[in-house]
């Protein structure tokens, strides 16, 4: 019954006006910031912790220890193992999730109001004392090496790690925050222990919490938390710049049909033009069947069955990013209808009418995302780590409805460069060769 009241809680459907929510900003007698949504009609709460740093903390030939350490936090911790901890979190109806990004650590927990001191212990017991058991992390080693090995064998995997490192080299986006069979195989329970202290720190640390729960008494749970995490961590990766120029690299894959991952150097999140490139970019390639390039080379010329774009601002670099599968026979035309489509947006914008629709969409869609307690949790603890503010919110579509057609023609003639894109093609595609 505990997990079908979480389950529903997990998937309430909001109306347009939940995102007008009244999010309270909460400081902890230990300093700790949280943003707090008071929503006591459902007995659950959700938490979310950011804290930036993940993949790109990992030490010089250790690729993939904060990946690793992450995957094991739920293996046990304090005086429980691995099955121990399992079995007093299914006890608890509760749900904690642990993941290692490139650009953050990402924590989040969802548990009843009835279990929440219970709960917080035991996600406090997995943040603070880990265990790192040589045979948790055997076993999950394995499970990672055997992710690396299938990774080896997919088209679309071997088409995105070959951009990125011909885009980064040697900074920490080059490669996979997976680390490497090499690098994985090699990692030792301190070098678990090392990648914890890294990562897990207080001067990089996002909350938010929603749910029945009250901003008095937030603070008080935060610092029993998290209060005895390090405060501070090592230096965080430097910026990069997109390394790539235009054109073609080919890998040779068996297969009949070649797969394209794209892209340029794109633009800040809080560019003054970041609006106007999110619309701009929805047009080209991120509305669907409304897009062009899905127009153009799905709809007129049936190359693919699917074409998207998307706006990718990281931490420390900013791109554009897309991608597209095709025969061996039809991936030369597919990519140059693509080049094309990106000339044509460059050169002549987008029409009164495409801007229209596309913000109608957006500014439709953007409530929908709010469609529970965990949701709602998620966005805000992102919304901190770019540095929004809870206004933001109610504001976001004024945003949106503010871009003109000049400024998104303005940012197309700017940002677009069709002889900037380049494309990753995995398969043996006929009438390519790279040019580099």
């Amino acid at each position: 019954m505990l997990r079908i009241l979480i389950a529903f809680c997990l998937t309430v459907v909001a109306t347009t006006a939940r995102a007008e929510l009244d999010i309270k900003q909460v400081t902890s007698p230990g300093g700790i910031n949280a943003w707090v949504v008071e929503e006591p009609a459902i007995p659950f709460v959700a938490l979310e912790i950011r804290i930036q740093g993940g993949g790109t903390l990992d030490l010089p030939g250790k690729r993939g220890a904060t990946n690793l350490m992450a995957a094991l936090l739920e293996e046990g911790s304090g005086d429980m193992t691995a099955q121990e901890f399992q079995t007093a979190l299914e006890d608890l109806a509760a749900s904690f999730s642990f993941r290692a990004f490139d650009d953050r650590m990402q924590i989040s927990a969802r548990f009843l109001t009835e279990n929440k001191e219970e709960a917080i212990a035991l996600l406090r017991q997995a943040l603070i004392a880990p265990r790192f058991d040589q045979d948790a992390l055997d076993r999950v080693r394995a499970q990672v090496i055997a992710g690396i090995n299938s990774d080896a064998k997919s088209p679309n995997a071997i088409a995105s790690s070959t951009f990125y490192a011909n885009a980064f080299g040697e900074h920490p986006y080059g490669s996979s925050i997976d680390g490497t069979i090499d690098s994985v195989t090699a990692l030792t329970r301190d070098d678990m222990f090392e990648a914890h202290r890294n990562a897990l720190v207080l001067d990089r640390l996002y909350v938010s919490v929603v749910g029945d729960t009250s901003a008095e008494t937030v603070g008080a749970m935060l610092d029993d938390l998290l209060g005895d995490l390090p405060a501070e961590g090592p230096p965080l990766a430097e910026d990069v710049a997109f390394g790539l120029d235009g054109g073609v690299t080919v890998f040779d894959f068996e297969t009949p049909q070649s797969v394209a991952f794209f892209g340029q150097a794109g633009l800040k999140r809080d560019d003054e033009d970041f609006f106007a490139a999110f619309i701009l970019n929805h047009i080209l390639g991120a509305g669907g069947f409304e897009s062009r390039l899905m127009t153009e080379v799905r709809e007129k010329r049936g190359l693919t069955y699917g074409i998207g774009t998307s706006l990718v601002p990281k931490y420390h670099a900013e791109m554009i990013l897309g991608s597209v599968a095709s025969s061996n026979e039809t991936i030369a035309e597919a990519i140059a209808v693509t080049r094309s489509e990106w000339q044509r947006m460059a050169r002549e914008g987008v029409t009164a009418e495409e801007l229209e629709v596309a913000k109608t969409y957006l500014t439709g869609e953007y409530p929908l995302r709010f469609d529970g307690n965990a949701e709602i949790a998620s966005i805000m603890a992102g919304m901190q780590m770019i540095g929004l503010t809870p206004d933001y919110v109610v504001d976001r579509n004024s945003f949106v409805e503010a871009v003109t057609l000049e400024d998104v023609n303005r940012v197309a003639a700017e940002l677009l460069q069709p002889d900037g894109l380049h494309f990753v093609v995995v398969g043996q595609p006929e009438g390519l060769e790279s040019t580099q």
